[in-house]
Formats: C-alpha cells, structure tokens, sequence
C-alpha cells in the first residue's frame, strides 16, 4: 500500500486558487489559469570567501532549498575586483514540481512571518506577473541553526508564473498566500 505525496500549497492551489482565479477573471479554459511554473534562488557572495566558507554557504543554501546549488563562477578575471576567471561568486537552484511547491509554502507560512516588525512584502512584479522577493537574513528559515553560521548570506528568490500580467500575478500569488503589504502601508514606504 503506497501513499502518495501531495505538498499542502499545490492542494490549495487546485482545489481554492483555480476556481476563485476562473470566477473572478472569467477564464473559459482551465489551462488559461495562470499557475507558478518554477522558483529560482540566486545568491551571490563575491570574491571574499574561501573555500571552507562556500563549502558552508552551500550547505545552508541546500538546507534551505532541498537540493544541491549550482555554484556559478566568474567569466573573466577584472583586476579592479580582484578578481580572476573560474573563481566561484555566487550560486543557484531553480525548484520545480513538489519541492517548489513546498520551498513556497515554507517561505509563505514559516519563514516570512518570523522576520522582526514584519508588515508584508512589497506588491511591485516584473512587468510579465513575476515576482522577485530579496531576502537579507537566511537564518529566518527553521533549516538553519544559526550557531552554525559564521556569515550571513542574503538571496533572491524569482517566482516565475504564466500570468500575463502584473495584476493577475498579483492575485495569483496572495490566494496563494503571499502576505503582500497593504496599499497605505506601501504609500508610506515610497
């Protein structure tokens, strides 16, 4: 007897995003539904690190993510950076399928709101109805025991949808979850 796994957020997208999304856009089709397609963390730790600090900056870069980072080297040597061709400057994952869906849902209900005097994340989206989140502190995600870490790394996280606008990326990520600030809260930012 087999059980098959199904993360909570993909549950909740089928079952309550897609309908409120059809009822309040007028989507004919199922498949016209815009729906989260991959998500990619990217970080980059310049030229001061040395091997035993990548080492550990990859590891927590796994914990967080669930799978091994690409680590992304430089392409040319720039004197002025110190900087020579091949050393390694940052690293990346990009998460498909369930290990997406459960890297969202840890970011959306655990990690976002244990951030100090946390009051939503910006609204603005790329144009095309992505949306890049910057994160600071890594040690907000309960994977890092913060002991352990001997320098902070912050990171982007790219979440890339098939909504054709900023709008209905917009409803798409907060059915989702996404504790997106409110609009006076945002004037008073700007």
């Amino acid at each position: 007897m087999s059980t098959s796994y199904s993360p909570a957020l993909k549950a909740q997208y089928a079952e309550q995003v897609v309908p409120a999304l059809t009822e309040s856009r007028g989507y004919k089709n199922v498949h016209q539904v815009p729906r989260v397609v991959k998500v990619s963390i990217n970080s980059g730790f310049g030229t001061d690190l040395d091997k035993n600090q990548i080492a550990d900056v990859l590891r927590d870069l796994t914990l967080i993510a669930g799978q091994k980072p690409v680590t992304a080297k430089a392409r040319k040597s720039v004197a002025n950076f110190k900087l020579r061709q091949g050393q390694i400057i940052g690293a990346h994952v990009t998460l498909r399928g369930d290990s997406m869906w459960d890297f969202l849902y840890r970011l959306i209900a655990v990690a976002l709101p244990t951030i100090r005097d946390f009051r939503g994340v910006p609204t603005r989206l790329d144009g095309n109805g992505n949306y890049t989140l910057g994160i600071n502190d890594f040690t907000i995600f309960p994977e890092i025991t913060v002991e352990n870490v001997k320098r902070n790394l912050g990171f982007d996280v790219t979440i890339v949808t098939t909504a054709e606008t900023d709008e209905e990326g917009r409803e798409l990520l907060k059915l989702l979850g996404m504790p997106f600030r409110r609009a006076s809260e945002t004037a008073q930012a700007a």
